[in-house]
Formats: C-alpha cells, sequence, structure tokens
C-alpha cells in the first residue's frame, strides 16, 4: 500500500474542512428567513462596505476564456498541428478544455497541468524548467507539469489564468500556441 505523503494529507484535511465549512454556510444560509429586520440588513450592508473580512479576485469571464482557448487553437490549426488547450482559473481550476481534432490521448490532461504550473508560478513553464536545476523538488508537486507550452495571464502583473497547451513536436511551439491566446485577449 502506498504511503500518503505529509503534504497530501494537509491539503485533503484542508480540502475537507473547506467543504464542510462550505456546507455549513449553505445550511445556515438556507434556513435563513427572507425577511431579516431592517437593523439586521443595515449592519451586514455596513460590514459589507469595510470588507475587513472579504478578499476579491479577478479572473477570466468564462467569454474571455473561451476566446482565448480559441485563439490558441486556432494558431495551432494554422501553424498544422493537433493539439488540446486547456484555460484555468487563477485557483487552477479547468474553465475551458479544447481537444483538437487529431490531438492525442494524452494532450487534454498535459495542456491542464501545464496551465494549472503556469498560474501557479505566474510564469511560462519553458521559464520554470530553467528552475528546475536549482529545485529539482518543484516536479514532485501535485498536478504539475514542468515542460515548455504553459503561459499565465496577467492582470496589473497578477496572474489571473493560465493557457495550457499540449501536442505539438515541441513544447516551444505549444508555448508559442499559449502566447496567441493570451495575446487575443488584449483585442
Amino acid at each position: 500500500m502506498k504511503k500518503t505523503s505529509v503534504r497530501a494529507r494537509v491539503l485533503t484535511g484542508t480540502v475537507a474542512a473547506a467543504a464542510l465549512a462550505a456546507a455549513t454556510v449553505g445550511a445556515v444560509s438556507a434556513s435563513a428567513e427572507a425577511t431579516d429586520t431592517p437593523a439586521v440588513t443595515a449592519a451586514a450592508v455596513k460590514t459589507d462596505a469595510q470588507n475587513k473580512n472579504l478578499s476579491q479576485s479577478t479572473g477570466l469571464t468564462i467569454e474571455a476564456a473561451t476566446k482565448a482557448a480559441q485563439a490558441t487553437l486556432d494558431a495551432a490549426t494554422k501553424a498544422g498541428q493537433h493539439v488540446s488547450v486547456a484555460v484555468v482559473d487563477r485557483d487552477g481550476v479547468t474553465r475551458v478544455l479544447l481537444k483538437g481534432d487529431g490531438a492525442g490521448p494524452q494532450a487534454p490532461e498535459s495542456a491542464v497541468r501545464k496551465a494549472f504550473t503556469a498560474v501557479s508560478w505566474n510564469a511560462p513553464t519553458s521559464e520554470l524548467v530553467k528552475r528546475l536545476a536549482q529545485a529539482p523538488g518543484l516536479k514532485d508537486i501535485p498536478n504539475t507539469l514542468f515542460l515548455a507550452g504553459g503561459a499565465p495571464v496577467q492582470s496589473k502583473g497578477a496572474p489571473v489564468a493560465g493557457i495550457g497547451v499540449a501536442g505539438a513536436p515541441s513544447g516551444d511551439l505549444d508555448e508559442q500556441f499559449a502566447q496567441a491566446g493570451v495575446q487575443a485577449l488584449t483585442k
């Protein structure tokens, strides 16, 4: 039987706690009466306006993610390459996955992992490959793939999404197509 690493156990526990918290909030929200008193509603609005306990994040809309994915696939198709394209959000959750005609069976998962890696480190995966010489343990982080073909999408220098491409004969081509998707978002 395979031993689970401490990191995996901590991650699993964190996910379980988050799911329990979400379920609790959902249950409390579902049982709340729709007719709150005006004083309670006013207090809630005042607390919300202060934003002391809230965070906001920026992410691509599904329309923008789809536009980027399609532009990426179009660039590959124009170059005669059969690839898969993935667009993930800031948290690494897949928003769009396109398996191009003729793309290999490994390509969709590889594209997702490249996109996840690019957004996680806010850097093209070709640059991250170079970091493996100094930190070879990076490759052991779950769901990452340190091969060229992933590009971050940024807003004000911060990562908001990642685009991953897999299936071309070289990672350099994959990354070129991913960059075409990033560029499509600036038009």
